[in-house]
């Protein structure tokens, strides 16, 4: 019989850990910090590939849709969402500009969330088409700026800090191959989540992280 009750106890314990730890972890956890090791290697430069920690979006340098530059100053202190696109792109491009569109709308009333567009094809991407593409998505500049730059800058960019270009040059004219992917940036600029950004599902995940990280802030 003592034999019997010593396995019976084990499992109580286990069902015990079962129901009230992991649930607790799954519902009220935070999203993970991603590094380079934790993604597509194809994303990332090689000089940081096997990174496993410590890794931060590098500040940048831009022109936004008023020809304005915008630094990383201007998103210290927010959560938000990073994508790269071109105004003449057909295909992917409109629906994740939509997409950002409501993420601009589902948290228009939350200064601390904001939205960050980095044109693949500054060559043809002025601030005048910028800002005729920023009017069509009814962008607003204190939330969401669509922006320009140097082209090696933002290629740099891409592949050592967002993960969301195919390796293809060195920011050469036609050596781009962008994904569809939204990069949740934390606080810390710490990346927190990749996203397809043409998919609703991955819309919704996104906007539920974005409250889980903005929970735990509070």
């Amino acid at each position: 019989m003592k034999k019997l009750l010593l396995p019976i106890a084990i499992l109580t314990v286990l069902i015990i850990v079962v129901l009230f730890i992991e649930p607790t972890n799954a519902v009220t956890g935070e999203p993970p910090i991603y590094n380079p090791a934790d993604l597509n290697p194809a994303l990332v430069d090689l000089s940081l590939h096997g990174l496993d920690q410590g890794h931060r979006v590098m500040d940048f340098s831009l022109i936004n849709q008023n020809g304005d530059t915008i630094t990383q100053e201007e998103y210290d202190g927010s959560i938000y969402v990073a994508d790269f696109f071109f105004t003449r792109c057909p295909s992917i491009c409109p629906v994740m500009s939509n997409h950002m569109a409501q993420l601009q709308e589902i948290f228009k009333d939350d200064d601390r969330i904001k939205l960050l567009s980095l044109s693949v094809t500054p060559e043809y991407d002025s601030v005048a088409v910028l800002k005729k593409y920023a009017l069509k998505h009814q962008a607003k500049v204190s939330k969401w700026n669509i922006t320009t730059g140097n082209k090696e800058h933002i290629y740099t960019l891409a592949r050592k800090s967002y993960f969301a270009v195919v390796d293809e040059g060195d920011g050469g004219l036609q050596d781009f191959i962008h994904t569809p992917n939204f990069i949740l940036v934390d606080t810390l600029k710490q990346i927190r989540g990749i996203y397809d950004g043409t998919k609703k599902e991955e819309i919704t995940r996104l906007v539920k992280d974005i409250n889980l990280i903005l929970k735990k802030a509070t």
